[in-house]
């Protein structure tokens, strides 16, 4: 009981991480089927005071049942006794019935069912891309039994959306997405395949927007509380018009069932991954080249801005569009292409947006002053770019900041080489072996760098650029650590 219990206690921990995109990733829905073109797209807005069987009505025929089937791992099934241990042999060999299911087991690869819900005439479907990812078919059921085989049009993974196509040449009722942006509290229904039952509708409210659940680096959730669970994955979220405002994707849940918290994809983002996989199958995105990071209370003080606004430039990408136009470690950005950037994740989705070729102004603050630099709009890579960690060659002992550091082998920077741990740069994250680049402003890489950094600086807090593996961020620490 014990021992269960414990098991139960680390699963639902592990639901605060991404496995909370993965495991209870919602998968499955309803179906199709043909309503009178009159009652297509928007309706007039229902009361919910008197119930949503109007509602209900309208979009149902369009919501689908996403049957996915996978390709076996073995034709047959077969168990390699030559690469097993001699154990395992001899206990196979004396027990052939545990062999034969054991087989069995090996051979047989589930099915899954997800939701998804057509989006025009000729038969495109929106679901997850967890939902169909590496499936060998994909048939669609709707609300009357009739079922269709359909293929994948594209997905992408980042954003967790799939086209599908019916293969059929049938005419389609379909449901449109909203035009505005949902705001907390507005009313929305959820329609899908919970656990495979199937034409299972559900409704609440739009909880929060704009959160981030670790699931992907354009992480842009609307929360809603309707109830979602496993197989709703792929379903859409509907308003009181019966326009689609997010694809539900994935749910909170230390028991593996609704607690009220799930999150769907908003609408404004799935049309324009949608748009892109019709037409190329594939999405094509802006791509800067830098590596971002929120600009904090702290680091506001240290570079003089007036509030904690924008995101700031860790390091960039060789040969980046944003390195060729000259921006650098240190910029903070505060708008891009006349947009507002509050934080390091309106960057990331503001540049993912834009088309790649486009020039577009950026507006940074750098050595306290701003100024306008205009940069190429590239296209995002396949593959993960190397870094150009720019930076501008003793041992040095930092006591006053509680730090003991040499030049690091590459000459780039003060490697840290002691640390008190009551220090406030332990408190600050920084360990032994991370590398000090830049101390307000100005690369380091010597004692005679880091002291002139430190007495020119201007606060009570000075901006540290630092190296810890593969990844650059900046930490402020206090002048005086008395």
């Amino acid at each position: 009981m014990s021992t269960a219990t414990s098991r139960t206690a680390k699963s639902v921990l592990k639901v605060f991480a991404a496995s909370l995109v993965a495991s209870t990733l919602l998968t499955g829905a309803v179906a199709i089927h043909a309503i009178p073109a009159s009652a297509q797209g928007k309706i007039e807005a229902i009361d919910p005071t008197k119930g949503f069987a109007p509602l209900v009505d309208h979009v149902m025929p369009s919501v689908v049942s996403v049957e996915v089937k996978y390709q076996p791992a073995a034709a047959d099934g077969a168990l390699d006794m030559d690469n097993i241990p001699p154990q395992l042999r001899e206990y196979f060999e004396q027990n052939p019935q545990f062999r034969d299911r054991f087989q069995g087991e090996r051979g047989r690869r589930s099915s899954a069912v997800g939701s998804g819900f057509v989006i025009s005439a000729d038969g495109y479907v929106v679901t997850n891309n967890h939902v169909v990812k590496d499936a060998s078919s994909v048939s669609l059921k709707f609300p009357d039994g009739e079922t269709y085989d359909a293929k994948v049009i594209g997905s992408d993974s980042k954003t967790d959306i799939a086209l599908l196509k019916i293969d059929t040449k049938k005419t389609f009722d379909f449901v449109p997405f909203t035009e505005r942006d949902s705001k907390v509290g507005d009313w929305v229904m959820a329609v899908g395949n919970p656990f495979g039952l199937g034409g299972t509708v559900t409704a609440g409210i739009v909880s929060a927007r704009g959160r981030d659940i670790g699931s992907g680096p354009y992480d842009d959730y609307l929360q809603i509380d309707a109830s979602i669970n496993k197989g709703n994955s792929g379903g859409p979220a509907f308003n009181l018009e019966g326009e689609v405002v997010g694809v539900n994707t994935a749910i909170f849940s230390p028991s593996g069932g609704s607690v009220g918290i799930g999150f769907a994809i908003p609408a404004s983002i799935v049309k324009n991954v949608i748009e892109d996989l019709k037409s190329e199958g594939k999405v094509t995105r802006g791509y800067l080249g830098v590596q971002i990071q929120p600009v904090t209370e702290d680091i506001a003080e240290s570079l003089g801005l007036e509030k904690a606004e924008g995101a700031i430039i860790s390091n960039l990408t060789e040969s980046s569009p944003a390195l060729k136009a000259g921006l650098k470690q240190g910029d903070t950005v505060i708008t891009a292409n006349g947009e507002a950037i509050d934080s390091a994740k309106d960057l990331s989705l503001t540049v993912a947006a834009l088309k790649p070729g486009t020039k577009v102004p950026f507006e940074v603050v750098r050595d306290g002053k701003r100024q306008t630099i205009e940069v190429e709009i590239g296209t995002m890579p396949n593959d993960t770019p190397k870094m150009a960690s720019i930076v501008g060659k003793g041992d040095f002992d930092m006591t006053d900041l509680g730090l003991k550091v040499e030049p690091a082998e590459d000459g780039m920077g003060l490697r840290i080489t002691e640390l008190d741990p009551k220090s406030a740069a332990a408190d600050r994250g920084l360990k032994p072996g991370d590398v000090i680049l830049e101390v307000g402003g100005k690369s380091v890489s010597s004692a005679e760098d880091m002291e002139n950094a430190l007495k020119s600086g201007k606060g009570k807090k000075v901006l540290m650029l630092v190296r810890s593996g593969d990844q650059q961020s900046f930490i402020t620490l206090p002048r005086d650590q008395g």
